[in-house]
């Protein structure tokens, strides 16, 4: 059971006893020094050290106790990049999209209506490690992250007068990782540029594909730099998409803008090893006197939709929906 760590947690509660789910989830923490933490343990018979309020939320509410807290402080902000580049949601995923070789973590403080542009308070540079995933690199930011805080806090009033205003020169946005991120395009992609994608967003989604007009999602990529790749192709063999199944490594290699990508597995109704899948789907088109369907042979890239804007009519002066004109007229 969730019991409030503070005074105000607990007036919090009983003020608003319809709010308890939220009021645990709203309730973040720091920790308490560590002869209370001590204290407390031994009191309470806890096996975590006891939390204090760091943010309770954002109604008049709470800005009314958020203002009591540091009035010549603010609040501060933990981000996992060196602003001002990468603001935004997802700054971890878009370091490695983008193949950053360093990344690093911002202290900054907090302004009113915009997010990430406070000055900052401290920084620190981190290399990012080759062919690291999203999670590792975050559990490397969060410990760098963890230390600078403790830092930040020994000595807050000093670097919150010395803080310094974020550059105007090399913004960038890091806006939230979408499905559209995921499709392939063989045709336009390094195999280089899919590693990183892959690495940045790949356990979280997938690579996507299609074969005869199937998704395909990828799995398990492989760096096709540890494979040996010395067979013969024809030009029909090296067009993007083309399939080629690596027997000794049990690896679909798949052909892409300069090179070969490999993946381990693939999910097409259920996950499929690269061997399953030749085997149940591509081996009858390779076959020996069989006439090989290209189409069949490899992934084609995924093409959204592009909707037609509507068009105004200018003798009637209202907007139509040009893929419906029978059922739907807009007016302005």
């Amino acid at each position: 059971m969730w019991r409030p760590a503070s005074g105000l947690a607990w007036a919090a509660a009983r003020t608003f006893p319809r709010m308890g789910k939220t009021v645990n989830r709203l309730f973040c923490a720091g920790r308490i020094g560590a002869h209370l933490e001590k204290e407390c343990g031994r009191r309470q018979g806890r096996t975590a050290p006891p939390w204090r309020i760091l943010f309770f939320g954002t109604d008049e509410f709470a800005q009314r106790v958020l203002e009591k807290l540091h009035p010549s402080s603010g609040i501060l902000n933990l981000h996992p990049s060196l602003l001002p580049r990468w603001r935004g949601p997802a700054p971890i995923f878009h370091t490695l999209i983008h193949g950053d070789q360093v990344t690093g973590v911002t202290i900054i403080q907090i302004r009113p209506t915009r997010f990430d542009v406070g000055p900052i308070v401290m920084q620190q540079e981190c290399a990012v490690p080759p062919r690291c995933t999203a999670d590792e690199l975050g559990v490397i930011l969060a410990e760098t992250g963890a230390e600078m805080l403790l830092s930040t806090l020994e000595s807050l009033p000093e670097l919150v007068k010395n803080a310094r205003e974020q550059s105007k020169e090399g913004i960038t946005f890091a806006p939230k990782i979408n499905v559209g991120m995921s499709w392939v395009n063989w045709q336009e992609q390094t195999w280089e540029e899919l590693d990183q994608i892959y690495r940045a967003i790949g356990s979280r989604i997938p690579l996507r594909t299609l074969w005869m007009d199937k998704t395909v999602k990828l799995l398990d990529l492989v760096d096709v730099r540890e494979i040996p790749v010395s067979l013969a192709f024809t030009p029909e063999q090296l067009i993007p998409g083309t399939i080629h199944f690596h027997k000794e490594s049990n690896t679909l290699l798949v052909r892409c803008k300069n090179g070969w990508s490999g993946f381990k597995l693939v999910v097409l109704k259920k996950v499929l090893s690269a061997a399953d899948f030749y085997n149940g789907y591509l081996h009858p088109y390779f076959r020996k006197g069989s006439k090989i369907n290209q189409t069949a042979t490899r992934f084609q890239t995924h093409k959204p939709e592009k909707k037609p804007k509507a068009k105004l009519s200018k003798r009637t002066g209202m907007s139509l929906d040009v893929n419906n004109l029978n059922d739907s007229v807009l007016y302005n």
